[in-house]
């Protein structure tokens, strides 16, 4: 464990918010904890499939006992059955950064879902949603295949689909739909690197075949914690109708084994192997910003290292 550090002396009020992101398994949510404890700070996630209640193991969740005391904020703040939306993670998050501030302390915002970290710390416009237009484009998405959807989305809006992974057919159906609705490109409103006020980005790395050995050692930990009959108590509270959480990266495999279509160590597998193309997807999402401040994850130094980032940055914005 890294001996404690002194807080930053400058005052929360004109404090840099501090974010800790990057690829999955690389130890954000300890480093957050330990970083709000030095900045008499609070946490607010951007972890998309951290805000469902319930699911704990296969979200490397810190326990409360792990969280140290330091006030936590969106986590477990929907139901399984509930749809994740940015919009409504933009409007929460950011009450979170301005009451934080309100109390004197220092918001610390730890996450590697791209999106929702630029959601809540760059400007970025949310665009409209339609039910019935996206079900028409998702009803496209099972007739077509995402190939002929993207193709689509090329022929209407090029710039999105240059962005946007041939294979992520969510992604694709949500430009599609937005093009619909406003008829503006979707890649008008695709997030800039313009900061809401002053942070501090952290990112989090580690060589590939550390990453990917860690992400191994998760997987199985996943199993052997208990994920299952995790899962099977959420598949009892509607885990299945969940568009969003019964997707998420374990869960989706846990389900697939409790229905016979994987024995166990086939879902620990593909559950490494889904985690491994997240982490991918994090990297290629945070590492071409030039504001990250990239620190080794298994540096003995490392919170110093963090805080001595954080005060530079501190006494410039002072």
């Amino acid at each position: 464990m890294q001996p404690a550090a002194p807080a930053v002396d400058v005052a929360a009020s004109r404090h840099p918010v501090v974010a800790v992101v990057g690829p999955t398994a690389t130890g954000k949510s300890d480093l957050g904890v330990q970083l709000a404890l030095a900045l008499d700070g609070e946490v607010v996630g951007a972890d998309a499939a951290q805000l469902y209640r319930g699911m704990d193991i296969g979200t490397a969740k810190l326990t409360t006992a792990q969280r140290r005391g330091v006030p936590h904020h969106q986590l477990d703040v929907l139901d399984v059955r509930e749809e994740a939306s940015l919009a409504a993670y933009q409007q929460a998050a950011r009450a979170d950064v301005t009451a934080i501030r309100s109390r004197g302390r220092v918001p610390v915002v730890v996450g590697g879902s791209g999106l929702y970290v630029r959601a809540l710390l760059d400007r970025l416009e949310i665009p409209p949603t339609d039910p019935e237009v996206r079900a028409r484009w998702e009803g496209e998405l099972a007739e077509r295949g995402v190939e002929a959807l993207h193709e689509e989305l090329a022929r209407r809006d090029p710039d999105a689909a240059a962005r946007i992974e041939r294979r992520n057919g969510r992604r694709v159906v949500r430009a599609l739909e937005v093009v619909e609705l406003t008829g503006r490109p979707f890649s008008a409103t695709l997030p800039t690197r313009d900061l809401l006020e002053p942070t501090v980005l952290l990112g989090l790395r580690a060589d590939r075949e550390v990453l990917d050995r860690r992400i191994a050692d998760r997987a199985a930990r996943m199993w052997a914690d208990g994920l299952l009959a995790e899962v099977r108590g959420l598949e009892a509270a509607g885990l299945r109708a969940g568009r969003t959480a019964s997707r998420a990266v374990g869960y989706a495999q846990a389900l697939r084994q409790l229905d016979g279509e994987l024995g166990e160590q086939e879902a620990v597998e593909d559950t490494a192997a889904a985690t491994r193309r997240l982490a991918r997807r994090q990297q290629s999402w945070f590492g071409p910003d030039p504001r990250v401040v990239w620190l080794d994850h298994d540096d003995p130094a490392l919170l110093e290292r963090a805080l001595g980032v954080v005060a530079r940055a501190a006494g410039t914005a002072g």
